[in-house]
């Protein structure tokens, strides 16, 4: 059993354009009640109170959004750092602000970094995967968080898990890394018993910057500049340099580091997990009807099955449908089939532009 506190930190620096209307710009995904009357973003930060296990949450964000991050965070009773990333970049160059960050305090600090936009339905049995992939963690090894699939999905990266380690029956290496797969292979990865890669990891911190050191210096450099120069503008609140941290290249932890590590191991979660990629994704979470039907707000439905509302503020009837998404807000409306869901992002490009 280890006692070092795990340092969780929370990236919610993501747009979400896939849940266009709800989720915009100026209000992403990860800050809105998708499921019920709190964020992803807090539900995270919920997941990660237990005292006997985490450290107080560091959370990463865009300073676009800095307030919101503070106010949600405060609604749920939390204290914790936020920074404010002064650029837009992928998830890698947060990531090394959050293992610079942790080694300051202890070199060796474990750092579980958490998408702030993904569901997890267990809470107990997530912190029970933490803990089990601390042992590996602690000796150097990047630990990704690995879902068992329940269907052949195509929009997910698939691992394939190699040596058990330790004689355990959740925590293997990592034998190797796959992007989205056709819906052919997504079968025989299910067949083969490849996980779910849910892009959540456990590193000590040392180890991930000298991965970054090894595979991408110039987002360390950036990373490490951005911090050094970084002011803190409010009491918990700090403002990464932004000549600094916009030199970091605009690439994500998988690709830039992730892949190519030979000491990454993967630890199997036996909780429901979503990352909430798409509206289809979202009525797969929620309770249903006779009929498959899901809501939020308020909807009803006659002679219709497989199909899913989001109100905000409008009576919704759905009457003769199948597999029909219908999102609602005070700006927009959108319908469409659950089969188009992965389109909504070339939809928000376009009116973006």
């Amino acid at each position: 059993m280890h006692s070092t506190l795990v340092q969780p930190v929370v990236l919610a620096g993501g747009s979400g354009t896939r849940l266009w209307p709800l989720s915009t710009p100026e209000y992403p995904k990860q800050f809105r009640p998708l499921l019920g009357d709190t964020s992803t973003f807090q539900s995270t930060l919920a997941r990660v109170t237990s005292p006997g296990l985490y450290k107080p949450p560091i959370t990463i964000t865009s300073a676009a959004h800095i307030q919101i991050a503070k106010q949600q965070q405060q609604a749920v009773g939390v204290k914790g750092t936020l920074i404010a990333e002064t650029a837009r970049r992928d998830s890698a160059a947060a990531v090394a602000v959050a293992a610079l960050s942790a080694q300051r305090d202890d070199p060796k600090s474990l750092v579980l970094t958490l998408a702030a936009d993904h569901v997890v339905q267990d809470n107990q049995e997530f912190n029970a995967t933490v803990r089990a992939g601390c042992t590996a963690a602690e000796n150097g090894s990047v630990v990704v968080f690995g879902l068992r699939p329940s269907e052949p999905k195509t929009c997910y990266g698939y691992i394939s898990p190699g040596v058990p380690l330790d004689g355990s029956e959740t925590v293997f290496m990592v034998d190797r890394f796959v992007e989205k797969p056709n819906p052919q292979k997504a079968i025989e990865f299910i067949r083969d018993g490849y996980l779910w890669n849910s892009g959540n990891f456990l590193f000590r911190a040392d180890v991930m910057v000298e991965a970054f050191r090894t595979y991408a210096p110039d987002i360390l450099a950036a990373a490490q500049f951005a911090l050094e120069k970084s002011s803190e503008f409010e009491p918990g609140i700090w403002e990464l340099d932004k000549s600094s941290f916009q030199k970091a290249p605009n690439i994500s932890i998988d690709y830039a580091i992730i892949e190519k590590l030979e000491n990454c191991a993967v630890v199997e979660g036996r909780f429901a997990w979503s990352d909430i990629g798409a509206w289809d994704a979202v009525w797969e979470t929620l309770p249903k009807d006779s009929d498959e039907n899901a809501y939020v707000g308020s909807a009803h439905f006659s002679k219709s099955r497989g199909c899913f509302v989001h109100s905000e503020s409008r009576e919704t009837m759905v009457v003769g449908m199948t597999d029909a998404i219908i999102i609602s807000t005070n700006d927009a409306v959108l319908v469409l089939s659950k089969n188009n869901a992965q389109d909504v992002k070339k939809i928000a490009q376009l009116l973006d532009d």
